[in-house]
Formats: C-alpha cells, structure tokens, sequence
C-alpha cells in the first residue's frame, strides 16, 4: 500500500509524543512493507538529510520557528504547510493509496481533502486532542479562538478514518460531528523492551518533555522543595527543553533548589532510559494531555507516575490509582508534594504493581497493536 503520512514536525529534530508516534509509525510501516512518504516541514540545516529507514522524507515548507515567545503555536507555519502539503498533493496525489495526517495544525487537513477532489485516496487523521471553545478562547483570544474553533469543525466535517488516543477525545470528537468513524488506539508504546522486574529507585522525581505552557514543568521545583520536609534527601530533575524553559531555571534559582533540582535539557534516549529507570517516579504536571505516552514508558521500566487532575487531561485514564501512580488534584506545591510522598510511602511494592500493571496491559498499551488496527482501517477509510 502506498501511504502518505503528514505532520510538520520530525522526531528527533522536534520531539514530543507525537513527532515519535508518526516516526515510529512510518517505520513500522515501511518495515511491513508499505511505500511510505513522510511530508514535514524542514526543521533542520539544508547541508543535513533526515533518514527515517525505509521511508521518503519530503519537505513541503521551509524553516521555520514553531511556538512564539509565550510558548503558543504559530498561526503562520500551519498556514504554509498546509499550502505546502496541498501543493504536493496536487501533484503527487496519485501516487498514494492512503493520505494519514495528524489532525494539528488542521490546514493539513484542509489541504488533504482539496486534493482529493483531484485524486481518490482516502484520508486518516489522528486527533491527538479536541479542543473545547473556552480553551480556544483563551489560546487564541475571543476572535482567534473562535476562528480556531470553527477550522476545527471544519476538520472534523471532512470524510475521513479518525483515530483518537484517549476517550476524552474521542467523545469531544463525536460531538462536534465528525463525519466518518472513530477508531480509539490505546498504544503508543514502541520500545524498550520492558523490564522483567524494576530497579530499586533513587529519591529522584523526574519530568521528561516539552517546555510549554500546558506542561507546567517548574511546578516540579516547589513540589520537590515542600515534600523533602518528609523526604530528605529528595531531588529532581527535569528532561526538555522549549519556550518556557527559562521560567524553570527562574523557578529553581527563586525556590534556591540549585544543586537539588537540575534541568540539563535534551539528553540522550539511552541516558534518559537510565535516569527514568532509577527514578523514584515520573512527575507530569500537565493541564493538558492527548494521550501521555511519558506514563507508559516509564511503567514499562515499573516506575509509577503522578499526573494531575484536568478537564483536557487525557493522561489521567492512564492511572489505575494507587498501583501504577497517583492522581494529583491539582498542580499545587503541596498537592505534588504528597503524591509524591504516596508514591515513596509505596515503596518496592509500587513499583512491582506498576510493572505488572504494563504486563497486565501491554497488548493494548503498544505500537504493534495500534499498528494492526491502523492497516487494517486503511482499506475501510473513506475514499
């Protein structure tokens, strides 16, 4: 099958959960068999040639710079790789079988769907999220959120195979009157293999991702300073780097954590694996999650996580309560501070909960399975 898989940004030269979700799946595609073309924009030097094995890699937009200084998305990059992506299918459409597009930036999904008037493929999206009106609103302000919120139906109302990641958004989806079938993938997870038992875990509470708003990275800082009250020799470290970077190392100078809380930005993914591996748990402080892919890899290594309540927090339906990790209620210092104190006061038996959480759910929980759902609803998609 000859599949077009369509996202603006490419794993590692951004990274977050789904850079690795479409750089995965054109691998796994590519390593089936499929002829697989990989549409982005370029987020590296020109002398440089991005290789994702097996997989052409195709540029329909140039350089350019993502998020604004606040840590919001661009209005322009989306709007030129959606013109990029239409163009290149009003050439190339033809050659593909299947045109697979994230839902974001949503011009892609426009672009898609004009070409398609020209050549029949069928179209896929993956909605990672569904935004409600009140969140557009304050994203984009009254007038940008409600344009937002109207190109998001717009999305919504084009034929198509949805895949959603979490059932927040699958329902949100329905609501807004998606027209096509909804199709929710419960796997993400492509690797490592997972740990046959876990390491013993070092005081370490560890954050790993973006540094954006919605992530809320520095509210580890006083989480961390409040719970060493009981956990003495407690520590953090938080893994990423982005926009709001400069507001964490802010936060950890004012809370004086220096030496305690460390940000070092990007690591390796081998020196990551081994910090999460020892760590006493995974801390994601988000407002706001499509899925939390962060949550399963670090039960596959037993390592339990807290993530917070929240109307557009999806990482919640990962938690099974007080076995892979907590439900912090809110994102407040003390809040943190004694989820993480239930996951210390949990000790060696949390960990082997968790652990054998991942085993009890693997199936669901990996790319591999949501790969199969994924080929076998490409046949089915709307053409």
């Amino acid at each position: 099958m000859r599949i077009c898989l369509v996202y603006d940004c490419l794993f590692p030269h951004t990274v977050g959960g789904a850079e690795r979700w479409y750089r995965n799946l054109a691998e796994r595609l590519s390593a089936a068999g499929h002829d697989v073309t990989y549409l982005t924009l370029r987020q590296w030097d020109r002398r440089e040639a991005p290789t994702v094995a097996g997989v052409k890699v195709r540029t329909v937009g140039p350089q350019m710079a993502l998020y604004a200084a606040p840590g919001r998305r661009r209005v322009l990059p989306p709007i030129v790789f959606g013109a990029g992506v239409l163009w290149h299918l009003l050439r190339n459409g033809r050659d593909y079988d299947v045109v697979h597009t994230g839902s974001f930036p949503y011009f892609s999904v426009l672009g898609a769907s004009v070409a398609r008037v020209l050549h029949r493929y069928r179209i896929v999206v993956d909605w990672h999220e569904v935004w409600t009106k009140e969140y557009w609103r304050e994203y984009l302000g009254r007038a940008g959120g409600r344009v937002g919120w109207m190109i998001q139906r717009i999305c919504a109302g084009v034929p198509q195979q949805a895949f959603c990641f979490s059932d927040l958004h699958a329902r949100r989806l329905k609501s807004i009157g998606v027209r096509g079938s909804v199709t929710v993938l419960r796997g993400e997870f492509g690797g490592p293999s997972p740990r046959r038992e876990p390491l013993p875990a070092d005081p370490v509470v560890l954050f790993a991702g973006r540094h954006i708003n919605e992530k809320r990275v520095e509210a580890l800082v006083p989480a961390v300073m409040v719970a060493r009250a009981q956990i003495p020799a407690l520590t953090g470290i938080a893994f990423g780097d982005g926009p709001t970077r400069p507001r964490v190392l802010a936060t950890i100078r004012e809370s004086q954590a220096e030496g305690i809380v460390l940000a070092p930005g990007f690591v390796s993914s081998e020196e990551l694996a081994e910090k999460l591996a020892s760590a006493l748990c995974m801390l994601l402080p988000s407002r706001r999650e499509g899925y939390g892919l962060i949550v399963v890899e670090a039960a596959a290594m037993g390592v339990p996580s807290i993530v917070v309540r929240g109307d557009d927090n999806a990482a919640t339906e990962l938690i099974a309560e007080g076995e892979n990790g907590t439900i912090a209620q809110s994102a407040e210092p003390d809040e943190l501070a004694m989820a993480i104190v239930r996951i210390y006061d949990g000790g060696e038996g949390m960990r082997a909960a968790t652990l054998a959480w991942y085993h009890r759910n693997a199936a669901s929980l990996s790319l591999s399975g949501s790969l199969n759902q994924v080929v076998q609803t490409y046949g089915g998609a709307r053409g």
